[in-house]
């Protein structure tokens, strides 16, 4: 599986979008600072995700979201899928899903 994911920064509240096939060490990658954006940002905690059977749907969902550029529209995705703007405080095989899954039902 591949996972779309939202990142918040702890010291300045901005976002960073990405999508891995492994939550827990992409998460670890960008609080270690081994990336060069997401280090002069440090720490940053997981507040949304989702999942995709492959790689080509998570960059694509990837590359939508990123394209958004706007604040609003990532708070009112986190809110919707988390239930509140606090996100997740670790990833540990949280639930995730498809949100083009409606589509398939057709």
């Amino acid at each position: 599986m591949f996972y779309v994911y939202i990142l918040r920064s702890d010291k300045d509240d901005s976002f960073y979008i990405g999508q891995t096939n492994d939550v827990n060490k992409r998460l670890n990658f960008h609080n270690l600072g081994l990336s060069r954006y997401t280090s002069r940002k440090l720490p940053w905690k997981l507040v949304y995700i989702e999942e995709y059977k492959t790689r080509k749907e998570a960059l694509k969902r990837e590359r939508f979201l990123k394209k958004q550029r706007n604040r609003k529209f990532y708070e009112s995705l986190i809110s919707k899928r988390s239930g509140s703007s606090a996100g997740y405080p670790e990833y540990s095989g949280l639930p995730v899903e498809n949100p083009d899954k409606s589509k398939d039902a057709n």
